[in-house]
């Protein structure tokens, strides 16, 4: 005699909730934005899942791809436009070497602009995120502007390359004849994080200068660090390697705001 079979409930009439298992962990993911803790329905991923991955693909794509609108992003600060030798998007991606030099048009303005010289240089790029210089610049700028007029810095006017890389920056200081080299750029985005600029400062930049020489400041928008703390970091590293002459592995970003006064960073100036 055959067994009688176990009466299976229809799945429409399932609750959803029996239908996902999810991990033990998953109250994890209110701290963060990375990709833990997703469950599973049957043997796959969630549709919602699924599709928030998707999105989030296409913010990344878009971010690297669209081009800047100057007006959100610099809103009313003035600035110099120059250009790199990469033409385009497209060979900006292929080449990168293309987008750490300046047309010799570019050079040529900025050393024209020179005078007797400036201890700062700030380059803007798209870099490899519009998106984050769209949303970060301008809200950031005003937190420095203030404080960098506090540190008596003499400053040569912002310069903007829409297809340029960091090393852009050095070469952008040395046509002003400046001490120093910062360069605001949009960061490589991430899936959780197509809004991030980083900032990269270099102290005494030349035409070889390699990345160990530079500090970084990465990560700033609303989700990540935030425009006051940014600033107050920068501009704690600028007295700092003034001060120490040096910049890169020999400054360390912890040393320079323990001798940073506190909360106060319109003193920073010292």
């Amino acid at each position: 005699m055959a067994c009688p079979r176990n009466p299976v409930e229809p799945v429409d009439k399932r609750a959803a909730a029996d239908l996902v298992a999810e991990d033990f962990w998953a109250g994890l993911r209110s701290w963060t934005d990375a990709r833990i803790a997703l469950g599973r329905a049957g043997v796959s991923q969630r549709t919602r899942d699924v599709l928030a991955f998707q999105l989030d693909h296409a913010r990344a794509r878009d971010a690297v791809h669209q081009v800047l609108d100057r007006k959100v992003a610099f809103g009313e600060t003035e600035y110099l436009e120059v250009e790199s030798r990469a033409p385009d998007r497209a060979v900006f991606l292929r080449r990168p070497d293309l987008g750490r030099l300046l047309t010799p048009e570019s050079e040529a303005m900025l050393a024209a602009r020179a005078g007797s010289g400036f201890d700062v240089a700030f380059t803007v790029s798209a870099g490899l995120s519009s998106t984050a210089v769209e949303k970060n610049f301008t809200p950031f700028w005003q937190e420095f502007a203030p404080l960098l007029e506090g540190l008596g810095l003499r400053a040569a006017p912002p310069c903007f390359v829409e297809q340029g890389r960091v090393a852009l920056g050095d070469r952008v200081a040395l046509a002003f004849g400046a001490r120093m080299a910062v360069v605001l750029i949009g960061e490589r985005p991430g899936l959780s994080s197509p809004d991030s600029m980083g900032i990269y400062m270099t102290y005494g930049p030349k035409s070889d200068t390699t990345d160990e020489a530079r500090n970084c400041i990465s990560n700033i928008r609303p989700a990540g660090l935030g425009y006051a703390e940014a600033a107050r970091t920068l501009c704690a590293l600028m007295r700092e390697a003034f001060r120490r002459k040096v910049s890169g592995v020999d400054l360390k970003v912890d040393d320079a705001l323990a001798l940073a006064p506190g909360p106060e960073a319109g003193k920073l100036a010292g």
